[in-house]
Parts: C-alpha cells; sequence; structure tokens
C-alpha cells in the first residue's frame, strides 16, 4: 500500500476519533481541529506580480512563518484588477485556514470604488495587521524635475501634459497620484497599467513623468540609478532612504500622508481557534530580526496588530477614512 494512502487513512482516523471527544466535551470540532493545523502546504494569495517589491516581501515572510506553523506557506501570485481578482478568489473558499490573501488598503478602496466587486473586505476573516509601507514619489532617471515644487511648477505651466503611472483604477498608487493632483491643484493625466510592478518600467522608457510605486518596489530601483526620488508619502523620512524628504516637508503641509498598510485574511467565518493559531505564529514572525530588518530595508515598517479584533476595528476605520480621501479628491473610476 502506498505511504501517501497510509498517511490518508490515518489522518481521517484521528479525525473521526476526535468527533466523540468534541461531542462528550460540548467544545466545537474547531476547537480539536486547531491542534491539529495546519498539517499540510497553506496557499498565500497575493495579488502582485511575481518578482516584485511586494512579492518578494510576502515570499520572505511566508518563508519565516512557514518555519513558525512547521508547513510550507505556498505564495500564488493573482494578479488583475488592481487586487480585485486575488481578493474574489480567496473569498470563495473554505474558511479552513488553508488559504490566506495577502489583503491591503486597495481592497478597502476597490469595494468603495466599485461596489459591485464579489467581495466586502469587513467580511474577512482580518487575522492580523502586517504594517505600513509609504509610497515613493519618483521620477526618470533622466527627468529634467529633481524637486516636487518643480514638478508641481511644470504641471500648473502646463496642465495636462504631464501623466502619473498606477498599478491600475483605484490601486495605492492611484490614490496616491490623485490625492497629490488634488492637494497642489494640478491637472495630470492618469495612465492605469495592469500592475504596480509596471510602474517603474515606463517611468524608465518615459511613457510616464512620474509615478508612486510602494517602497519595496522603489528603494532598489532607486538605489541602481533607474528613477529618482523625490519624496516619500509617509509621515517621517523613512531608512531606506533617508536623504528623500516626505511630501508634507517638500510642500510645506501637514495633511499629506499617503501609506498603504497590509496584512493576512482569511475567507469569512475562520474558526476562532485557527484565528488564534495564526495570530500567535505571525507574531513571532514578524519578530523576527532578519524578516525586520529586510522590510526596514525596503521602506516597510512591521507594525503588527495585538490582537485579530483590533485589526477588524482598523479596518473599520481605514475604510472610513479612505472614504474621505476618495470622495474629496474625486477619485472615480474612469
Amino acid at each position: 500500500m502506498a505511504a501517501s494512502t497510509l498517511r490518508t487513512r490515518r489522518l481521517m482516523l484521528r479525525t473521526l476519533l476526535t468527533l466523540p471527544v468534541a461531542a462528550a466535551s460540548g467544545l466545537p470540532a474547531s476547537a480539536f481541529a486547531a491542534d491539529n493545523y495546519p498539517n499540510r502546504p497553506i496557499r498565500l494569495v497575493v495579488p502582485y506580480a511575481a518578482g516584485g517589491g511586494p512579492d518578494i516581501q510576502a515570499r520572505k515572510l511566508a518563508e519565516v512563518l512557514g518555519r513558525e506553523l512547521g508547513q510550507p506557506i505556498v505564495v500564488e501570485n493573482k494578479v488583475g484588477a488592481a487586487g480585485i481578482l486575488a481578493a474574489e478568489s480567496v473569498a470563495q473558499q473554505p474558511a479552513d485556514g488553508y488559504t490566506l490573501l495577502l489583503g491591503a488598503s486597495t481592497h478597502v478602496a476597490q469595494k468603495l470604488l466599485q461596489p459591485s466587486v464579489k467581495f466586502d473586505p469587513a467580511a474577512f476573516t482580518h487575522v492580523i495587521r502586517i504594517g505600513v509601507s509609504p509610497a515613493v514619489l519618483v521620477v526618470g532617471a533622466n527627468s529634467p524635475y529633481r524637486t516636487v515644487g518643480e514638478l508641481v511648477a511644470a504641471a500648473r505651466r502646463s496642465p495636462g501634459s504631464l501623466n502619473y503611472a498606477s498599478g491600475g483604477v483605484g490601486s495605492a498608487a492611484h490614490i496616491c497620484g490623485a490625492a497629490f493632483a488634488s492637494a497642489t491643484g494640478i491637472n495630470v493625466v492618469h495612465i492605469p497599467y495592469k500592475g504596480s510592478v509596471e510602474i517603474v518600467p515606463s517611468l524608465i522608457k518615459g511613457d510616464t513623468q512620474f509615478g508612486f510605486p510602494v517602497a519595496a518596489t522603489a528603494v532598489p530601483q532607486i538605489g541602481n540609478g533607474k528613477v529618482r526620488a523625490l519624496a516619500v508619502t509617509s509621515a517621517q523620512r523613512i531608512p531606506g532612504l533617508p536623504g528623500v524628504p516626505t511630501l508634507n516637508e517638500a510642500l510645506g503641509r501637514s495633511d499629506l500622508t499617503l501609506d498603504s498598510w497590509s496584512g493576512i485574511w482569511a475567507p469569512a467565518n475562520l474558526p476562532k481557534p485557527l484565528v488564534a493559531r495564526l495570530h500567535a505564529a505571525m507574531l513571532k514572525a514578524l519578530a523576527d530580526p532578519g524578516l525586520r530588518r529586510f522590510y526596514a530595508e525596503t521602506g516597510a515598517l512591521i507594525e503588527p496588530s495585538p490582537t485579530p479584533e483590533s485589526f477588524t476595528r482598523l479596518v473599520a476605520e481605514e475604510t472610513a477614512r479612505m472614504r474621505q480621501v476618495i470622495e474629496k479628491n474625486h477619485i472615480t473610476i474612469e
């Protein structure tokens, strides 16, 4: 008899044996299932293209989390529609803890901009927030603009002559670009691509004049001279780019902080024992010195939510905040 068949039968026997015990104790079977979780690889759906900064961060996290859980975390890149396809896919999966989503602020924006999408950010099980990642206002290496002021002045001199790249309508880069244009009173053209990984190449080729890739994507390209950084969207300067001012510094403001956040989501109604298991493992993974150093070097700040409930509250608060940003800056589906 094949070894795989024997393992399957043993697993079925263990499962059957736990059911009477659970019934006799009055505890739900999920409480006992958590003791055996995970017993196979977990799939982490990432709404970013393979090889990009956010994808590399996700793979580093998956490696450390896999060690904590004792099972591989398999990253699956599901790109398209600024994160919509990934979220819709995970929302339809069983709540068994074996399919997770790298959820992000862009998913909140997409639901507000397109109410017909087949997922609700509030309905997911919010396991843990990972942290925040600023975007970087960048231009091509051959761009004539060396400061935010020069870029804004050029846009004002010739309204509609400059365009900016994003990873799609409703993406973080789109929100940043629209908010920047509104705050500075400039008229610029939005060029949405099929994914955020295309922002930097469009700047290098000169197809677009500026963009707001996340720091994880921007920092390596700035380091190799492919693009030039003008500002970061965080409240403070970031370790990876200490010489680059914040947008607020560059514009003499205090209200233009445009960080993105990310976290681990699961399908709705994931049993609480599994949520607790995942949250505890994630806390340990996010405390790993090597992982924290890698995130810091790529401009991201690890700030885990202390409890799953606090992450759920954050998603609700961010939904209200994002609604204000969208309405204030008149962001719509073009």
